[in-house]
């Protein structure tokens, strides 16, 4: 085999770079060319304006402000404004023998207290916050255990006259009395009745003569509330409250569609003159110690403690009331000594005298 030396081999690629070296340098001018024009079209061949889109940001919610809810500490029910919470309470006594019935401004009352005045008629404190009815009345004379039941409430009183036990606390100068005998203004004599039976005023007139004294707000603590509906199972659907005779004796006929009770007295139907049937949420029998003083006055136990029965939402409930001073609050607790909370709406108390009075239900 021939065998051929490397330099010899060098030397015939030396030869033949000579022969072709002007093809050779041709084509490393056309490469040239073409690298350059690339590099040339790079820079001044952009590529499509693509718009770039902006960023996708999560669409925050914030979420909506709870509402703020003010609740009557009167009923429980709920109100406008905080201004509704701590309005003026107005106190005002209305008569109950058959020549004042029926009555103005019952239907309205956000709590009642019914208890006996003399002689076995009774007479019913009721309070006002909320609620402004146009007619009020016809308004009579208060009574000491009245002033202990309005007093927790921090409430004026308006009245007529009243008990001297009752007119030497209302007008000792630390209670807010708005009495007809000074505030002749605010009241009126109505001309289709005769007197004693024809006083009348209004809600207009009281927050008037409240503002005239300024007496703008009320600082009290209320009953404990909460929502009513009627129980599983009803066992009070018909109460009868015996408290001195047939004509001041009530029932109660429970609705569970309103969850209220239709009262009634002297067995028809109590109505409020301008409002219609009076139909309280919850109906508390508070038994308590009463008898008529030598001076025909009557005393009734309105600072101490005693049985009573609650009435509400369809049923019974056994409790105990205790109030330990005027100035404090009356509380319903149950067999543990736990407070009762009372259903929202209109609350009616009776005052049933121990021995004589008597309380039934089915």
């Amino acid at each position: 085999m021939e065998t051929v030396d490397k330099p010899h081999r060098w030397g015939k690629i030396r030869d033949w770079v000579k022969r072709h070296k002007k093809v050779i340098i041709i084509v490393t001018i056309a490469l040239a060319i073409v690298g350059l024009t690339i590099l040339v079209l790079s820079i001044f061949i952009r590529k499509p304006n693509v718009e770039k889109k902006p960023e996708t940001v999560a669409n925050v919610v914030k979420p909506e402000p709870i509402p703020v809810k003010y609740y009557s500490s009167l009923t429980g029910l709920q109100v406008d404004n905080e201004t509704a919470i701590t309005a003026p309470v107005t106190a005002v006594m209305i008569e109950n023998s058959p020549d004042a019935r029926p009555q103005s401004g019952l239907k309205d009352a956000e709590v009642v207290f019914e208890a006996i005045a003399e002689g076995g008629i009774t007479r019913f404190m009721v309070l006002y916050q909320t609620n402004k009815p146009a007619l009020i009345g016809p308004v009579r004379s208060v009574r000491i255990y009245y002033v202990n039941w309005f007093t927790a409430f921090d409430a004026s009183i308006a009245h007529c006259g009243g008990s001297a036990e009752a007119l030497n606390v209302v007008r000792d100068g630390t209670y807010r009395d708005l009495d007809q005998f000074f505030n002749g203004d605010y009241y009126w004599r109505a001309s289709d009745r005769y007197a004693p039976h024809n006083l009348y005023t209004s809600s207009e007139k009281l927050d008037s003569l409240n503002a005239a004294k300024g007496y703008t707000s009320s600082n009290f603590t209320g009953f404990s509330r909460v929502d009513g509906s009627p129980a599983t199972t009803l066992d009070a659907t018909n109460i009868s409250v015996d408290i001195s005779s047939y004509l001041f004796d009530s029932s109660y006929a429970y609705d569970s569609a309103t969850n209220t009770y239709a009262r009634s007295e002297a067995g028809e139907p109590h109505l409020d003159r301008e409002g219609g049937q009076i139909t309280p949420s919850v109906i508390i029998a508070m038994h308590v110690d009463e008898y008529t003083r030598a001076d025909g006055r009557e005393e009734i136990t309105s600072i101490g403690s005693g049985e009573a029965t609650i009435f509400q939402n369809g049923t019974a409930i056994n409790a105990t009331w205790t109030k330990t001073s005027a100035s404090s609050q009356l509380i319903f607790t149950d067999t543990n000594g736990a407070e009762i909370p009372l259903v929202r709406g209109q609350t009616w108390i009776v005052a049933v005298p121990n021995g004589n009075g008597d309380v039934s239900w089915n």
